[in-house]
C-alpha cells in the first residue's frame, strides 16, 4: 500500500474501481469501455481531458489523521477547516492572517453534526446521505468517547498496529458491513463489493500479500475478534470467518484508493489563478512560499485530510510504470477525477500507476518488489519489458529505506506484539 502525491494532496494509491450512484457522476459522453479487468478508450482523448468522475461506494478518513485534528466531513471527506484555520494549525501560528480570504470555499455555516454522536458533516445533504447509507449502524450516540465500546476498541487496536503514514483504515471495512446491514437489497450491495479483487495470494506466481504474512498473524487474529464483536451480521457470515476476514482485509488493502483534501491547497490554487500586477503577484507568491516553509518546519509532510475509498470503475484500471492517466480530487471531497496524462487513441488501454513518482523512477527489480508485495503481480508494461535485461538490483533509495525500516521495525516490534 503506497503513498501518491496528487496535486498538493498526498494520498494512497492502490488499484481501484462503479455503482449505480457512481454512474450518475460519469460524463454522458462515454470515452471508455470496460473489457474484463481493464479500461479502454472508445474515442480519442486529449492530454489533460477528464475521462470520468466517480464517487466511491464507501470511504473513510484515516484514524490517526482524525485523532490529530484533521477535520473532514465524515461522509465526503471535504476539509472542514477554513484555509486560514488550516494554515494557522499547520504552521503553529495562531495569529496568522491569509490574504484574499474570500477565495476560501469552506462554508462553516453549512456544517452539521449528527444529533446523536456529534460527528461532523460539511452539509445537511452529506449528513442525510451517511444516515441513509451506513451511519445508523455505526453511530455510537452518547458512547462516542467511551473507550470500552466495541467499535472504539476496534479503532484503538487498528491505530496501535497501523502507524502513520497511514495507507488504509479498518473503518473502510466497517462501512462495507454497515452499508450491507442498512441496505434493503443486501444481495445488491454484496454483489457491488464482489467487483473488487480480494485475493490473499497469487498461487500461480507463489506471491502472498505482505500484510497477511506470518509476522502479522497475531494482529490479524485480534482485529478479526474485535471486528466480529463489533459488527457481526448473519447475512455476511462469510466475511467474519477467519479466511473471509483475510479476504476482506486484502480487498481493502489492494483496492483502497487514497483520498486527500485540503482547504489550504484549494486556496493556494485559487491564488495562483488570480490576475495581479507584477509586484502584488511577487508578494503573494513570496507569502505562500514562506507559509509552506513554516508548515514544513512545524508539521512536515502531513498537510491534508487523508482517507481512502473503494471506486468500482477506477479499480478496473490496470497498472503501468508509464501511465497515461492519473486520479486527482480537485473538488476537495471524495469525487475522483481521472484525467489523461497524454493523448490516448481509440482502443488504447487506459492505465494508471499503482506507484508514486519516486517509486516509478526506481529500478525494475525494486518496482516489481513493491508490486508483488502489495498487488500480487509482476508488471509487464513497455518500460518493464524494455528493462528485462537489466540486473536485478535494488535502487539506492530502497536500500536506504530498508535500512531505516529495520531500525524502526526493531523499535516498533514490541508495540505491535502488545496489541
Amino acid at each position: 500500500m503506497l503513498k501518491k502525491k496528487i496535486g498538493d494532496c498526498k494520498c494512497l494509491v492502490l488499484p481501484l474501481c462503479l455503482t449505480s450512484s457512481a454512474l450518475r457522476s460519469v460524463p454522458r459522453r462515454m470515452y471508455y469501455t470496460r473489457e474484463g479487468k481493464g479500461l479502454f478508450a472508445k474515442k480519442s482523448i486529449k492530454k489533460g481531458e477528464n475521462i470520468f468522475t466517480e464517487r466511491p461506494l464507501v470511504s473513510a478518513q484515516f484514524l490517526w489523521n482524525t485523532l490529530y485534528k484533521y477535520k473532514a466531513c465524515e461522509y465526503c471527506l471535504r476539509a472542514l477547516e477554513t484555509a486560514e484555520q488550516n494554515a494557522r494549525r499547520l504552521s503553529g501560528n495562531p495569529g496568522l492572517s491569509l490574504p484574499h480570504p474570500e477565495l476560501c470555499k469552506v462554508r462553516p455555516e453549512l456544517h452539521q453534526a449528527c444529533p446523536q454522536c456529534q460527528v461532523m458533516y460539511c452539509c445537511s445533504e452529506c449528513r442525510q446521505a451517511a444516515a441513509e447509507k451506513y451511519h445508523r449502524v455505526l453511530c455510537l450516540g452518547p458512547t462516542e468517547d467511551n473507550p470500552d465500546h466495541p467499535i472504539n476498541k476496534l479503532k484503538d487496536a487498528w491505530r496501535s498496529i497501523h502507524y502513520p503514514p497511514e495507507t488504509s483504515s479498518i473503518m473502510l471495512m466497517a462501512k462495507m458491513v454497515a452499508a450491507v446491514k442498512q441496505a434493503k437489497d443486501k444481495a445488491h450491495w454484496q454483489k457491488l463489493f464482489s467487483h473488487f479483487c480480494s485475493r490473499t495470494a497469487n498461487e500461480e506466481e507463489e506471491i502472498a500479500h505482505k500484510l497477511l504474512g506470518e509476522q502479522f498473524k497475531g494482529q490479524l487474529a485480534l482485529l478479526h475478534s474485535l471486528f466480529t464483536s463489533a459488527l457481526f451480521d448473519e447475512h455476511l457470515s462469510r466475511w467474519f470467518v477467519p479466511e473471509g476476514f483475510r479476504s476482506l482485509f486484502a480487498l481493502v488493502g489492494t483496492n483502497g484508493q487514497g483520498i486527500g483534501t485540503s482547504s489550504l491547497s484549494q486556496w493556494v490554487h485559487a491564488c495562483d489563478a488570480l490576475e495581479l500586477p507584477v509586484q502584488q503577484r511577487e508578494q503573494l507568491d513570496s507569502f505562500i512560499d514562506q507559509l509552506y516553509k513554516d508548515i514544513d518546519k512545524e508539521t512536515g509532510d502531513f498537510l491534508n485530510c487523508e482517507g481512502s475509498g473503494l471506486f468500482i470503475l477506477q479499480s478496473t484500471c490496470n497498472h503501468s510504470c508509464i501511465p497515461n492517466a492519473e486520479a486527482s480530487f480537485p473538488d476537495n471531497n471524495f469525487l475522483l477525477h481521472l484525467s489523461a496524462l497524454c493523448d490516448i487513441s481509440p482502443g488504447e488501454e487506459i492505465c494508471i500507476s499503482y506507484l508514486d513518482c519516486c517509486q516509478r523512477d526506481r529500478s525494475r527489480h525494486s518496482r516489481h518488489k513493491i508490486l508483488r508485495e502489495n498487488y500480487l503481480f509482476s508488471c509487464s508494461c513497455p518500460k518493464c519489458v524494455s528493462q528485462m535485461e537489466e540486473q536485478d538490483v535494488t535502487s539506492e533509495e530502497e536500500e536506504e529505506a530498508e535500512a531505516e525500516g529495520e531500525t524502526e521495525g526493531d523499535e516498533m516490534e514490541d508495540e505491535m506484539t502488545d496489541v
